[in-house]
């Protein structure tokens, strides 16, 4: 048995303290700090930038920009962006969630996202109060059982279910609630009837507070299973939310080990920064969405004149990273024969004639070199003629004007509740966002093309 990838290993802890966006940014806020970061500027306030400077700021709590300067800083000033998503399809509990039947209490929940959601069994999640504090129960407290097959005995044949009505997942019985003294003291002191008092109580219970200091919750599902490395030779990472928390992690370590080196005081080249959003999974148009004044505002705020601001959009470009699909030894037929990217294999250019990928020539080339230029390779996808593509931040993106590639690194299973990606692949996407980092500006300066 193989010696674990260390960067597989900081992955798994990554994603394993992220089962939601909120907690992913703050986990990416902490390996910034240590990094030397500072979240020192807010949208709201005037930005005192200065050269070799590390800045980050979040919004909402649920998306994240980190930038820092070179020691040529200027505005007018390229901006080399690795751009990601820290949302994935998960179950959402709804604001009025309370639900009895037969005995069983159960949660209403709303599906986020384009989920394969039989593969769903899980558990629940987060909280804010007037302080916004977030919590995380590890314990299994919600599940969505299935029907036994003897009482459903196609099955097999083709399972279909209701999403209202036959997905809503349990979370006690009745009996349990009416007896427990601390329960109904919960009930009678919060007086709300939205939600359950159990499922306050533990909510309370978890944060150290009062039920009745609870004023409102976004809570989100998840798999309390641990993301684990797996395979003969651990060359598998089988994990939820790999898309695209893989990449978020990936974009994150190689700023902060690009930031952490002392050659970063005598940089010379592009401001150098990743984006976290949020929303993809549902169309990236929100507040903290790729959609969003995001990158537009960034891009303003570091070359506010006109002139320079144009100058800045055209020394620029975005790396959009997302995941990709291996090709599946089971369904090989639902691959282009020359375009079937495999696990550990590298990166995977992802380019689509329609732009639902934003790659093109000049770009794709851009990355292979820079990919290479670490040792690394890179693998080829574009979907069949008779199949829907996918997409990304990238297109969005790619309209403000900045030149943009669309990667990732080869998985199974997206959208399932357990992913299966490459443990090799961790080390080969650091290295090829902290090539895109170091060297992206000399590059571009060679490159002779109007």
């Amino acid at each position: 048995m193989s010696v674990y990838p260390e960067a597989a290993k900081r992955l798994l802890t990554f994603i394993n303290a992220s089962p939601t966006p909120f907690h992913a940014v703050q986990n990416a806020a902490i390996r910034l700090e240590a990094a030397g970061f500072s979240k020192v500027i807010r949208e709201t306030d005037d930005w005192d930038l200065q050269p070799r400077g590390k800045y980050y700021y979040t919004r909402n709590q649920t998306c994240l920009i980190a930038f820092t300067t070179p020691s040529n800083w200027r505005p007018g000033t390229g901006v080399s962006i690795v751009a990601t998503h820290v949302d994935s399809p998960n179950l959402r509990v709804r604001p009025v969630s309370k639900k009895n039947n037969l005995g069983y209490l159960q949660v209403g929940i709303e599906t986020y996202g384009g989920g394969i959601w039989h593969s769903w069994v899980i558990v629940v999640q987060r909280d804010g109060t007037f302080r916004c504090k977030l919590v995380k129960i590890d314990r299994p407290l919600l599940r969505i059982p299935s029907l036994a097959i003897h009482l459903d005995r196609n099955v097999n044949d083709s399972f279909k279910f209701n999403q209202e009505s036959e997905f809503t997942p349990i979370f006690g019985l009745v009996e349990t609630e009416l007896n427990d003294v601390k329960v109904q003291g919960a009930s009678a002191s919060n007086g709300q009837v939205k939600h359950h008092p159990a499922l306050l109580l533990v909510l309370s219970e978890e944060l150290s507070v009062a039920p009745e200091e609870i004023h409102d919750f976004e809570l989100h599902l998840y798999d309390t299973q641990p993301s684990v490395l797996g395979g003969v030779s651990n060359e598998f990472v089988f994990s939820p939310r790999l898309d695209n928390q893989f990449s978020s992690y990936c974009a994150v370590e190689a700023i902060a080990t690009y930031a952490e080196n002392p050659s970063f005081r005598e940089f010379v080249g592009n401001v150098n920064c990743v984006a976290l959003f949020n929303h993809e999974e549902i169309g990236s148009v929100s507040t903290t969405g790729a959609e969003s004044s995001l990158i537009p505002s960034l891009l303003q705020r570091l070359s506010p004149e006109p002139a320079l601001y144009s100058q800045s959009v055209s020394r620029s470009f975005i790396v959009s990273a997302d995941m990709g699909h291996a090709v599946h030894p089971n369904y090989s037929s639902k691959h282009e024969e020359n375009h079937r990217p495999i696990i550990n294999g590298g990166m995977v250019i992802k380019t689509n004639a329609k732009q639902r990928y934003a790659s093109d020539a000049i770009s794709t080339f851009l990355f292979r070199k820079l990919v290479e230029r670490r040792g690394g390779k890179v693998q080829e996808f574009e979907v069949r003629n008779d199949m829907a593509c996918g997409s990304t931040v990238g297109p969005m993106l790619s309209k403000i004007g900045l030149r943009t590639v669309d990667v990732g690194n080869a998985m199974l299973s997206m959208h399932s509740i357990r992913e299966t990606g490459g443990s090799h692949d961790v080390q080969h996407a650091i290295d090829a966002f902290s090539s895109f980092f170091d060297g992206f500006a000399g590059l571009d300066g060679d490159l002779l093309i109007d």
